[in-house]
């Protein structure tokens, strides 16, 4: 396995497994049930150690690539900007995710308000998480790129004009 393969392995559980949390907290919150709010916070946590790990085989996968046509410096570097916020973010929810278990170990009553704050920084976070899936995917899925749509829409109409 190389470091572009482990990369695109660790990278997807940060976005879908924090997508996942936000509902599953949302759920238990709602239901009032801890041991739902405490699957949450496990899964916040596993979402900021996927994360780590995501940054630390994103250099990797960026020498592996860098060089390739139509990817260039650029898109790589707007991933990679994107991605450190969302670490940075994901680092948060877990952090906050560890003091909320144990808050609610001790019998705290502050855990309610930790997870509400939870909660905003999730869904805060989702346009983050957002951003980084799509330029992510943008690397070496040219057909998703915006760039490529335009010029795909300019080259049918050029089509049509022609008939």
């Amino acid at each position: 396995m190389n470091d572009a393969h482990l990369h695109m392995v660790v990278n997807h559980f940060p976005i879908i497994g924090t997508i996942l949390a936000i509902g599953i907290l949302t759920a238990g919150l709602l239901n009032k049930n801890q041991s739902i709010i405490n699957t949450a916070y496990v899964l916040f946590i596993i979402g900021a150690v996927f994360g780590i790990l995501s940054m630390n085989t994103g250099e990797g996968a960026e020498e592996m690539v860098e060089n390739m046509p139509g990817i260039g410096w650029k898109i790589i570097h707007d991933h990679e900007e994107l991605a450190e916020k969302m670490a940075l973010l994901l680092n948060v929810l877990g952090l906050l995710s560890i003091i909320a278990l144990y808050l609610n170990y001790k019998k705290n009553t502050k855990e309610k308000i930790v997870s509400l704050f939870i909660l905003a920084i999730g869904i805060a976070s989702l346009f983050v998480i957002q951003k980084v899936g799509t330029s992510g995917g943008e690397i070496r899925h040219t057909e998703i790129r915006a760039s490529s749509q335009n010029t795909s829409a300019e080259k049918i109409d050029k089509d049509l004009d022609e008939k």
